[in-house]
């Protein structure tokens, strides 16, 4: 009677698919986040960014590092880890916000500072990370970053408007407004 070998636990074939996905993510980022497309992104977040106080950062990734992904990690742990890495936490008025696209997941959050929180209930940011995802799976990347732009910074502008000061002296950013990619 011949014996066959053991069939590899169910988990870890999960976790290899995963790892290939993501890896296989990394080499297009190019062809979805082409230069003008980054460029007229960072436009958006600098014309955002003169009607109100806030911060906005967009950070975009193929795939997770291998850490994560060895240890079950998703998209969400991702974006708190980027938040603070980013400096998207350190700003002057407590109102930054980060959105995060992981394309091997087809995953977006929006990770928000305590400032901008404390006044939008997680209803509202549930809402707004729903409408994102429709755009993301059907790969309207620039569509999906847009409206993730349009609709925090009407939260922004709801909630730290531009005071009049502040427009005559033009306060600093506090961020770059160009999106992170990483590999």
């Amino acid at each position: 009677m011949a014996t066959h070998p053991p069939h590899p636990p169910p988990g870890i074939l999960r976790t290899l698919a995963r790892l290939l996905r993501h890896r296989w993510t990394d080499g297009d980022l190019h062809r979805v986040l082409p230069p003008e497309l980054l460029h007229r992104l960072a436009q958006h977040v600098s014309a955002s960014e003169q009607r109100h106080s806030g911060q906005i950062r967009i950070c975009v990734e193929g795939g997770l590092p291998l850490s994560y992904l060895w240890r079950g990690a998703g998209a969400r742990e991702r974006a708190i880890t980027l938040f603070g890495k980013l400096r998207v936490w350190d700003t002057e008025h407590n109102n930054g916000v980060l959105i995060y696209l992981l394309l091997a997941d087809h995953s977006i959050e929006v990770v928000a500072d305590r400032g901008l929180t404390r006044h939008v209930p997680p209803a509202i940011w549930d809402a707004m990370v729903a409408h994102m995802t429709e755009a993301l799976r059907a790969e309207r990347y620039e569509a999906g970053l847009t409206q993730a732009l349009s609709e925090v910074s009407a939260l922004l502008v709801a909630h730290f408007p531009r005071v009049p000061a502040q427009a005559q002296t033009g306060t600093a950013n506090e961020l770059p407004d160009d999106p992170v990619v990483a590999p």
